[in-house]
């Protein structure tokens, strides 16, 4: 979801109205998605390299995820939607924890739509702490394959990425979903993430379906 300081840059507003306004987006395309046929939607929220940004917008962005994850909580139990959390959750600040684990907690009945919330994300990260996982339980070279690997993934048990949609521009995956994303689809939109609504989304989705997916074939 890229593009929140460019947004608010562009109306000479500080970098925090663009994430209020990149937060106050995220809703109606969650509202949307379970009935586009969407069963796991993955956000990237924050990721671990957003904490060399300055401390006040560090600060403000963390504010605003706290407070957007118990405001919504309640919507997302009646639209039967499971939040989970996905990345180094304990390295957040307590309050930051407290509030996403509720969350899960109060959603873990949802069956409509899957929501990961990639916060304190990196997909090397993740990759590095599946090998240490596989190390610690005493799993010898010969054992590990991809799927021994996935299994210690934070998205186990999850099925792999066939969309990732980049905002903003940029064409780059920028860390994100390292490994299940290598047969992706990816489509890349110049519409900055505060102004990303149901049309971007339906736009995307039509230039996947139009996609022929060989997987090296």
């Amino acid at each position: 979801m890229d593009g929140n300081r460019r947004w608010a840059g562009a109306r000479g507003l500080p970098a925090i109205a663009g994430h209020v306004q990149g937060v106050e987006a995220i809703v109606p395309v969650v509202r949307v998605a379970p009935d586009k046929g969407i069963q796991v939607l993955s956000l990237y929220v924050f990721s671990r390299e957003n904490w060399r940004r300055p401390d006040d917008e560090v600060s403000g962005l963390l504010g605003l995820i706290d407070g957007a994850v118990r405001q919504h909580t309640d919507m997302l139990v009646e639209e039967g939607v499971r939040v989970r959390v996905i990345g180094r959750l304990q390295e957040a600040p307590a309050e930051i924890q407290r509030s996403i684990r509720s969350a899960e907690q109060r959603t873990a009945g949802g069956s409509r739509m899957t929501l990961n919330i990639a916060f304190n994300y990196s997909g090397r990260a993740e990759i590095v702490d599946a090998a240490r996982a596989l190390a610690a339980a005493g799993t010898s070279p010969a054992e590990i394959d991809e799927a021994r690997l996935g299994a210690h993934l934070y998205t186990a048990g999850q099925p792999d990425p066939d969309l990732i949609i980049r905002t903003g521009g940029e064409q780059r995956t920028s860390n994100f979903l390292l490994w299940q994303g290598a047969y992706a689809e990816l489509v890349f939109t110049p519409t900055l993430w505060p102004d990303f609504g149901e049309a971007d989304l339906d736009e995307a989705l039509a230039e996947f379906a139009n996609r022929q997916r060989r997987y090296g074939a």
